[in-house]
């Protein structure tokens, strides 16, 4: 569906969270390879990016693939990089990942503020994926950058949420911009499978499940020349509407 949005909202950079992509834990190099095909310029990552081994080389070599900034000294990737629009523009794109009920990691907040010390105001247009389980680490995060990133996208829940806003400063944020896959689900997952687990509390193969999909995203409108969000649209899409 990505070509048709594409050429619906004139978008000139796709971005897309791609950690749960390999069979929904993680990211392999086939499954990057198509959705870079797809269309998608970058893709970001998440508590899972290191998931899947025969990543890591890719991680290193293509620059398209972001994990989050706040990995320690040392490990495999980027944190952040910086792309290039079909129309032109310069844009940073970074991958920031949350503390609050997840693994122990380097502060999100001070990574993002040491990048943004590292690039000195250019280019303008500053993308992040708050990649996390809380939402007000989340929300937090939008606060802490307004005015000083073009847009914080939350993503990790796989729940799309409502509340969409440009910030006073000129930022846009979402809690969280939802869930690409089967929406007659468990997060994904297949839904006899996810109750069967809550009912029982015994281990099993996650399974994911089957149907109809639905992208779901937003659409940020950015001003090129001074990096400040004019607007934010959620986008939730079932593969039948296109």
């Amino acid at each position: 569906m990505l070509k048709a949005l594409r050429d619906r909202y004139g978008a000139h950079i796709v971005v897309a969270n791609g950690e749960n992509a390999a069979g929904g834990l993680g990211l392999t190099k086939p499954t990057a390879r198509e959705l870079l095909d797809a269309g998608i310029d970058v893709i970001t990552l998440g508590n899972h990016a290191f998931a899947k081994r025969g990543i890591l080389a890719l991680m290193d070599s293509d620059p398209r693939i972001i994990r989050p900034a706040n990995y320690p000294l040392g490990a495999p990737g980027r944190g952040w990089g910086v792309f290039r629009g079909s129309e032109g523009t310069s844009v940073v794109v970074a991958n920031l990942l949350g503390r609050t009920f997840m693994t122990p990691i380097d502060c999100p907040f001070r990574t993002a503020d040491a990048m943004l010390a590292e690039l000195q105001g250019e280019p303008k247009t500053v993308i992040v994926d708050m990649h996390a389980e809380a939402t007000s680490e989340k929300k937090a995060m939008g606060y802490h950058l307004a005015g000083r990133v073009s847009a914080v996208i939350g993503t990790h829940t796989h729940v799309q949420t409502s509340d969409e806003v440009v910030l006073a400063q000129g930022t846009a944020y979402i809690t969280d911009a939802g869930m690409t896959g089967i929406q007659d689900s468990v997060l994904g997952l297949d839904k006899n499978m996810a109750l069967s687990r809550f009912l029982t509390q015994v281990p099993g193969k996650f399974t994911l499940a089957e149907g109809t999909a639905t992208l779901q995203g937003v659409v940020v409108d950015i001003d090129g020349t001074s990096g400040r969000a004019t607007s934010i649209e959620r986008i939730s899409v079932e593969e039948s509407e296109l």
